[in-house]
Order: C-alpha cells, then structure tokens, then sequence
C-alpha cells in the first residue's frame, strides 16, 4: 500500500476531506481527524481507533499495526505500516477510524438509503 493510495482510500469515505496538522496530511469528517499519514516518517500512516478496536487489530496483525507510542497510543492511536497493508485491512482499518469520528447522520444516512432501496424492490 502506498501513501497515494491511503489518501485515496480515506477520501473514499463519505464527506471525508484532507487537511494538514503539524506539517503533515491528515483526513477529517466534521472537521474532526480520523487518520493521518507521515507519522513517524513517510513508511506510515495513523488511525484513530478505540482501545478495543486497536487491541483487535493488533493482535490479528502485529506486522501491519502498532499502538502510537505513548498516551496517543493509549487513546486508540494505531500506526499502519503502509508496505504490508493491503487494501481491505487498509479500507476496514480507515473506515473504523471514519465511524469513531463521523457525525452520527452521516454514518445513519447509508443504513437509511440502503433500508429504502430495499423497500423500493
């Protein structure tokens, strides 16, 4: 996976916008942060996860994921190695953090269209 295609994924996600903090790329939904790439260097990409979320990954893929170091780690934080991620454990890992951070209307608007299309049928 490269940086190009994080970025691509992460603006995949519904009202997801690019932005910059300290210098480097980040991805907001509702002005809020929800991953970010560059840190610690160009090799990596952040997303912001639960606790649970980032022990899970974790543990299913400690090649791909790692808590941040320190009290961001903590909160959630979780580094991606961007050369061992493919595109689904990117695109779920990304979608994770978008829920965790996305107002509530915009994670209920998919459910809600998708519950009148299948009423349409």
């Amino acid at each position: 996976m490269s940086s190009s295609r994080f970025r691509r994924a992460a603006l995949a996600l519904s009202d997801a916008v690019e932005s910059t903090h300290h210098g480097k790329a980040d991805f907001r939904v509702g002005k809020r942060i929800f991953a970010t790439l560059g840190h610690p260097d160009e090799n990596w990409g952040t997303v912001k996860l639960t606790p649970e979320q980032q022990s899970m990954l974790v543990e299913a893929e400690p090649e791909i994921f790692r808590p941040v170091p320190g009290g961001w780690g903590k909160q959630g934080y979780t580094n991606v190695l961007l050369a061992r991620a493919d595109a689904t454990t990117l695109q779920s890992a990304l979608t994770m953090a978008w829920k965790n951070v996305a107002p509530k209307s915009l994670i209920k608007a998919p459910a809600q269209a998708k519950a009148r299309d299948t009423k349409k049928s």
